[in-house]
């Protein structure tokens, strides 16, 4: 455990707290020129860029990568509003509260739906849009089975209780998140600890159980997204089991991009393959 905490430390003192709309969260900053922010989505935070952003610096790129309420560093309110929307306006809030003008905009998980809906509403606030292993399809997207649980009331208690570090480790290598070779273990439990830090885990049940899951939101993905005068890419882990294929081809359709960049990586593909994934972000934005 000391390990661990040692880990976290070193993830925190490199980067700083800031408060956006009434509450309090963390980034981690590197490199000049133009802003990259990097959206998380679940069980992840900031964390799981820390591996690109010395590579977006070293492009000339100034990566910015923030956690969303209730997840890594950041505050876990009672009355917060985790939905998708919730958290995009929250993430507006942030992106102004750090003096960001125009960014480009990385999504990944979560952070998809997230993203596009900010993106949406500010399309005058974007440069590029990367999509990294994410969904947009939400009338007909499942939760992968690892992440079902957690969506059910008194089931999601039973099954974050049961991801003890050796269970979450499991679930984090066996599943294909990702590559063992790539990701050490005292990584991968800094990631529950940062998950379940303060709370146990009880705000990421919410932001879990508020996935909008409607035609209406659905469509509201696909027109906007179709309207934006931007640029936009799709960089995918080819290994990924919990978002495959057919979400990407999805996420294509949604964007008007013919072609994705397919890494030989899974699900976090930050970590196993952090220097493609800058490079496919600096190929857009640079």
């Amino acid at each position: 455990m000391a390990q661990v905490r040692e880990v976290i430390a070193e993830h925190e003192a490199a980067g700083r707290s800031f408060e956006a709309a009434g509450v309090k969260s963390f980034v981690r900053e590197q490199g000049e020129g133009a802003p990259v922010v990097l959206l998380h989505g679940v069980p992840t935070s900031s964390f799981l860029y820390r591996r690109v952003l010395p590579e977006l610096a070293g492009r000339g790129l100034r990566g910015v990568a923030f956690d969303f309420p209730g997840l890594g560093l950041a505050e876990r309110p009672e009355a917060f509003d985790y939905s998708w929307s919730g958290l995009a306006s929250w993430t507006g809030a942030a992106i102004e509260a750090l003096g960001i003008e125009r960014c480009h905009l990385v999504v990944h998980d979560i952070g998809g739906p997230v993203g596009f809906e900010w993106a949406i509403r500010n399309p005058e606030k974007v440069l590029s849009l990367t999509a990294l292993n994410t969904l947009v399809d939400a009338a007909s997207f499942h939760r992968p089975w690892p992440m079902h649980p957690f969506s059910i009331r008194g089931v999601g208690e039973a099954w974050l209780a049961s991801m003890v570090r050796p269970a979450f480790r499991q679930v984090y290598y066996l599943t294909g998140i990702a590559d063992p070779a790539a990701v050490p273990a005292v990584e991968v439990d800094a990631h529950h600890a940062l998950l379940k830090r303060g709370d146990r885990g009880r705000a990421f049940l919410k932001i879990m159980r508020g996935f909008e899951l409607t035609e209406a939101k659905e469509r509201f993905f696909f027109d906007g997204l179709g309207a934006r005068d931007y640029p936009a890419q799709v960089a995918w882990g080819a290994k990924d089991k919990m978002l495959d294929a057919h979400r990407r081809a999805e996420v294509q359709r949604a964007l008007g991009v013919d072609e994705a960049t397919l890494l030989p990586a899974k699900h976090f593909l930050q970590e196993d393959r952090a220097a493609e994934v800058a490079g496919a972000i600096a190929a857009l934005a640079v």
